[in-house]
């Protein structure tokens, strides 16, 4: 049970925040658990990112996309991981209007443009194995730097748009949120103007980001799967299919956590399946990425030791400078 002390909560102007946090004897195991989550989900996609950064193979579009997949599974896990971690510190977890924003709009932000740049990953794969002479050529660097600056643009407008619309609307004396993190719809909720016009904000955009790049993605792939099926060779097949199995695995695990979020059934444990379904896609779906993609790409796991190698040269050449 969370008491609320309105009084002091408006005056402190602070949201209190109602979710996972609230189980007193889960509070240890579920912290020790989330936090080893998050410092994989840190470590990899960094890491990944890094090393695509300095390795001279890994410098293709398809990297290019990767590395900045993993540029916006670091943005948003770490949008809500720690402040959620700390908030298993304390009695009543809470969140100050500024954080709460904050946090909105960087999570709004990465979480979009995240589903945009898996459409442009998905476009790569068509141009790889559809018109594998021509790929160089259609995915020049110029038309890469388009296809992620452009999601990020767009998400930012996006979440501003929202941001400003919930806040400058006032919000009535309970400010308990129904989340472990500020999200949109749980905000609306305790406002105490009209909220129809920001809901048909949310609903017509998250409706067109949404079905627009699962349509690119599955336009892209009815191409594959036919230009595949077109091989004489069943080796070239296999390894068409090897070049966007990740692809497809992330894909799956992604667009399937975020249907399962807009189609499930309302009933009285949708509550939970909310808290379930957000954790599976704020600090899960991050951690699993990198995996994905390090532990199936040969290309990836080549390029570890020669990083490791490079660094280690660095270090004796520093060492030796030194002395």
């Amino acid at each position: 049970m969370v008491w609320v002390d309105i009084y002091n909560l408006t005056l402190l102007n602070k949201f209190i925040l109602m979710g996972i946090m609230d189980i007193p004897k889960l509070k240890a195991p579920l912290f020790g658990l989330f936090l080893i989550v998050y410092l994989i989900s840190v470590m990899g996609n960094l890491g990944l990112s890094i090393l695509i950064k300095i390795d001279h193979r890994l410098q293709t579009p398809m990297y290019f996309f990767l590395r900045h997949l993993a540029f916006t599974d670091f943005g948003y896990s770490t949008a809500v991981g720690p402040k959620m971690l700390a908030n298993f510190a304390v009695d009543q977890p809470t969140i100050s209007y500024l954080w709460c924003a904050s946090q909105l709009m960087f999570f709004s932000v990465f979480i979009t443009s995240e589903i945009f740049i898996l459409s442009a990953m998905g476009y790569d794969r068509y141009v790889a194995i559809c018109h594998p002479l021509l790929y160089m050529g259609l995915m020049s660097p110029r038309l890469c730097q388009q296809l992620v600056t452009i999601p990020y643009l767009y998400s930012l407008f996006l979440s501003l748009l929202t941001i400003i619309k919930i806040f400058s609307s006032s919000f009535c004396g309970y400010h308990v949120i129904r989340h472990f993190y500020c999200d949109r719809l749980p905000l609306i909720a305790l406002l105490c103007s009209d909220t129809q016009e920001i809901k048909l904000i949310i609903l017509i955009f998250s409706a067109f980001n949404l079905l627009s790049s699962v349509l690119i993605v599955l336009v892209s792939y009815i191409f594959i799967f036919a230009t595949i099926l077109r091989m004489n060779s069943a080796e070239r097949r296999l390894k068409a299919f090897s070049t966007c199995g990740s692809h497809l695995t992330v894909i799956v695990i992604f667009y399937g956590t975020l249907f399962f979020m807009y189609v499930k059934p309302n009933s009285s444990d949708s509550f939970d399946a909310d808290q379930v379904a957000s954790l599976f896609y704020t600090l899960v779906i991050p951690m699993l990425n990198p995996m994905i993609y390090s532990w199936r790409n040969k290309e990836v796991k080549n390029a570890l030791p020669r990083a490791w190698r490079m660094c280690a040269n660095i270090l004796f050449k520093t060492h030796c400078r030194i002395h």
